[in-house]
């Protein structure tokens, strides 16, 4: 009880803190740095191919969802669940290859998995597309991994399988590599990090 209430406490401080930050006008902390257009993962290109549907191309209009203390709970309802019901397991003992995406319907994926599902979860409950991109980063071993972008008026959040809570993009102490586009999701951009980004192979 009072660990659940200090996390809603510190929710709040968050997004009051974000808010003068943006008053302030600092939205370099608030936001990552688009770059150029980029390569799209080959397993988001496989998966593409396998789920036409999902992957419907088309320029929309770029959308940042308003984070109010609703959104913001369930951001955190579907990290945490998604994290608690998906079972880890590298795309090798999964399927016998090095990389694939796919959407964990058995219980079992790494991280793009869980990225998929908090996706589309969040997508099916209404969520615009153009505010929830996959993001390939290094994680703090410097290993490919990927996490979902939840892009805000109050900045950039991250919904992370090795992270139970959300946080501000600033603060997973990852590099970000590069993500889908605002405006296609079939369009991926750069983010300022010129290293290129290997596969996110393990089950992290």
């Amino acid at each position: 009880m009072f660990k659940r209430r200090g996390r809603e406490l510190a929710v709040v401080a968050i997004l009051l803190g974000m808010g003068a930050q943006a008053k302030a006008g600092d939205d370099k902390l608030m936001y990552a740095s688009l770059g150029e257009a980029t390569r799209a993962p080959i397993g988001w290109v496989e998966y593409c191919a396998e789920n036409p549907a999902d992957c419907r191309g088309g320029a929309t209009q770029p959308r940042d969802i308003v984070m109010s203390q609703a959104a913001w709970r369930d951001l955190n309802k579907v990290n945490h669940w998604v994290n608690e019901t998906v079972k880890p397991m590298t795309d090798m003992d999964h399927w016998g290859v090095i990389e694939k995406w796919s959407l964990p319907t058995d219980g079992y994926g790494d991280c793009e998995d869980y990225v998929l599902m908090k996706r589309k979860m969040l997508i099916d409950a209404g969520w615009p597309r153009e505010a929830l991109l996959i993001t390939v980063v290094r994680d703090k071993k410097n290993e490919g991994h990927a996490v979902l972008t939840v892009k805000s008026d109050k900045g950039e959040f991250v919904l992370d399988n090795q992270n139970e809570n959300v946080l501000p993009w600033t603060e997973t102490g990852y590099r970000f590599v590069k993500r889908q586009s605002q405006s296609d999701q079939n369009v991926w951009v750069s983010l300022g990090d010129s290293r290129p980004a290997y596969a996110t192979a393990s089950s992290h």
